[in-house]
Parts: structure tokens; sequence; C-alpha cells
């Protein structure tokens, strides 16, 4: 299906999560684990000249596995951070795992590390990971233009074409890569998968929506840029414009074939983490429950299409469980095997 056709065809699959979105989000970051969102600030425009050859330009150890690399980036026009964590054995070559982050994706961190429990997960696994530093309300995408608020985002491009070469050539990396994303960045990893599929050979999604071409998937987008102040219209052009289509991942979903897939979400109906001794209690009750509904939607849409194709994909539905971070922390250990697998470990 294109244009209007594929618009209008299974609204309700995203249904929820747009009016959730649209309604509220504006007033909490259920996958920044907080209940509020801070308010958007201009990016400040670097005076620097551009780069124009992707390199690795410094390196700073933050512990014996962890380090900041600064890669300079001809795409994004400026040095761009990301955070790198190795393994204890380091003597053979190894993939590699990106991480994208979700919606209210912190300057100077990733949240899976401060949120998800990543560090300590990957204390045994023979891999490198890469996690994403910034880029709030992004879709880690390459964006038609710049944006007054959000700056320039050519993520795509950065994190296909300029970083995997950089990141294997100074970390051992053997030229296997999986990418792993939540909430918008679930979306945005199945994105890169689709687009790039020669270099991903596991892709995992986290409560994630995956229709930008629909009518209620683009306004669900459209919210989330909204919610830092962005113009969505900077990201893929006017609700016409063949670009949204053209990031649909249902409507690419072939091109995930041959790939570990992994989907998780969970119900919204409050779970295990979401009790009141929990700080972030209403935020995950009033909106977090609605968002993962909507979520739980979406990853069923997907699913389908994908069991339609005859693409094998391993799905995760939780019984309970709110938009929030720790029931992400633990789909790192319930997908671990998928995404080995893809990787051959």
């Amino acid at each position: 299906m294109r244009g209007s056709a594929l618009r209008r065809c299974c609204a309700g699959a995203v249904v929820t999560l747009t009016l959730a979105t649209g309604a509220a989000v504006a007033q909490a970051a259920p996958d920044s684990g907080s209940a509020a969102t801070p308010a958007p600030k201009p990016v400040e425009q670097s005076t620097a000249t551009p780069p124009t050859t992707p390199a690795i330009r410094r390196i700073e150890p933050v512990d014996d596995r962890r380090v900041r690399v600064f890669v300079d980036s001809p795409a994004m026009q400026r040095e761009v951070e990301v955070i790198v964590l190795l393994p204890r054995d380091r003597s053979q070559p190894r993939p590699t795992v990106y991480m994208l982050d979700g919606r209210s994706a912190e300057p100077d961190t990733n949240n899976w590390l401060e949120k998800g429990r990543a560090a300590e997960f990957y204390e045994d696994k023979p891999v490198n990971v890469v996690f994403t530093v910034g880029g709030p309300a992004s879709f880690y995408t390459d964006w038609q233009q710049p944006d007054p608020v959000l700056g320039l985002n050519r993520w795509e491009t950065f994190l296909t074409a300029e970083l995997p070469p950089a990141i294997d050539a100074r970390f051992n990396g053997n030229g296997w890569n999986a990418v792993s994303g939540v909430s918008m960045g679930a979306e945005a990893a199945t994105m890169l998968a689709i687009r790039h599929p020669g270099l991903y050979r596991s892709v995992a999604g986290y409560s994630g929506c995956f229709s930008m071409g629909t009518d209620l998937g683009q306004a669900e987008a459209r919210a989330v840029i909204a919610t830092y102040g962005g113009d969505p219209d900077n990201m893929f052009g006017p609700s016409e414009h063949p670009d949204w289509l053209q990031h649909d991942v249902v409507l690419h979903a072939e091109a995930l074939r041959g790939k570990a897939i992994y989907l998780s979400a969970g119900s919204g109906i409050p779970g295990v983490y979401d009790g009141p001794d929990n700080p972030d209690y209403p935020g995950n009750i009033g909106l977090g429950g609605p968002l993962e509904a909507g979520t739980g939607n979406c990853t069923r849409r997907l699913t389908a299409r994908l069991q339609e194709l005859g693409i094998g994909v391993t799905t995760h539905f939780r019984a309970t469980g709110t938009h929030s971070w720790p029931y992400w922390a633990d789909e790192l250990e319930v997908s671990w095997p998928t995404v080995a697998a893809g990787l051959g470990l």
C-alpha cells in the first residue's frame, strides 16, 4: 500500500499511544523514568570548523571497562560523543551492540547505563557495546532540515556509515553488529535495520511503535518531537512527504529477513515495578500505562506482518508492566539469547 491508503490502515494499532502522547506526554517523560520533562533549550551552534573526515578524535577512560569516545562527524558537522563499554577479555575480535536511548536522551550519558543496568548485564558478555549520547526526540534518523531547537540531526549517517568502521578499527570489532533501542529508540533501531539491512545481524525493539507511514503513527512521532520543542516538519517534511513512508518499518518489514529479531512490550496494566514505593508511581500509572498499551498494539502489528511474510521473530508480550525502565532492564536478559544468536555467540 502507498500514500493515504497506507496511512489510514490499522489505525487502532497506534490510537492509544497517539492519544496519550498528544494529550499528556508534554507533562511527563516515561522513557526516562522521570515524571517531568525538562524545558527544551535551543541547541548551541559551534563556531569550530566542521570536520570533513570521520575519525575518533580522543578517548577518555571512565573506569576499567567504560570509555567516552569523541568522533569527528562530517554528517553531524561536529564532534559527537558515544560511550563504549568494553568486555573483560579483549584478546579476540568481537561483535558490537549499538544501544539507542529513548525520547529523553541525556546530553552526557545514556539511560541504558543509568537506569537499564546495562553495565552490569554486559559484565560477562564478549561484545563491545556502544551507547548513543544525546539526540532527544531525534529518532536517530537523518532530518531533512536543521531544527532551531533540536539542531542538526544526521544520526542515521553517523550511526551507520561513520561510526561502525571507527569502532571496529579502534576496539577490535569483527564487523558483526546488533542494534537495540527502547521506546523512541526501538522505532529508530528497526528503521536503521530496514534501511541498512547488510549492517546488522540482530535487532531488538523494546516498547516501540513502527508505523511512521500511518496517520496515527506519524502523529505519535510528531507528538514526541513536539515535547522537546522541535518542528516535526524538519524531520521528514509535511505529512504527505514520501519520507514518512520510507521510514515505516511495517511497510518495509521484508528488509528484516535473515536477522535475529526480538520485540517486546507490556500490557500497560500496573506490574511488579509500579507500586507506590516507586517514586515514579504517578507518572507510570497515569501516562506509562496508556503508552505501554499503545506500544503493545504497535508491536503486535509488526509481529503480525513479520509472521505474514514468514520472517522469524521472537516476542515477549508481558501480561503487566508500564512504559518504564525497570521492565526494559529486565528485557536485556530476556532478549540476549536472540541477540547473541544473531551475532554468532
